[in-house]
């Protein structure tokens, strides 16, 4: 299936329960001063992104502009993203939300998930 560059399809979305509780159940994460990143493999050819943006963060309106500003930096850099893996995405707890700062994050959390990740499974397959 090929993606476009342009757009946020549903295909690029985590939207079910079920696949932000396998995220969390690894255990991977990562972190940076403007987001908290969680990360898990999907058997897809593209990663996926979910957002957890908790009333901690602010009112309707911040929660909504992390939203959006989380979305259109994924959807812009989407191409630069390590395949195969699902972000569950938040932000972090008195972080301000701004475009750049939250490109350059999700860039470099999903880079070292994508390493962690490939280190974990290089040790389960040498145990087995």
């Amino acid at each position: 299936m090929m993606m476009s560059t342009q757009g946020f399809s549903r295909a690029c979305r985590i939207r079910h329960q079920t696949d932000f509780d396998r995220v969390y159940q690894t255990g991977c994460y990562a972190a940076d001063e403007v987001l908290v990143m969680h990360a898990g493999r999907n058997d897809l050819n593209h990663s996926r992104i979910g957002l957890s943006v908790s009333r901690k963060v602010g009112g309707a309106i911040v929660r909504n502009r992390w939203k959006r500003l989380i979305r259109e930096a994924f959807r812009a850099s989407r191409t630069e993203f390590p395949e195969n893996l699902d972000l569950v995405v938040r932000p972090r707890r008195g972080a301000k939300p701004d475009f750049r700062s939250i490109l350059g994050s999700l860039r470099k959390l999903a880079n070292q998930l994508d390493k962690k990740l490939t280190a974990s499974d290089s040790r389960d397959s040498e145990a087995t």
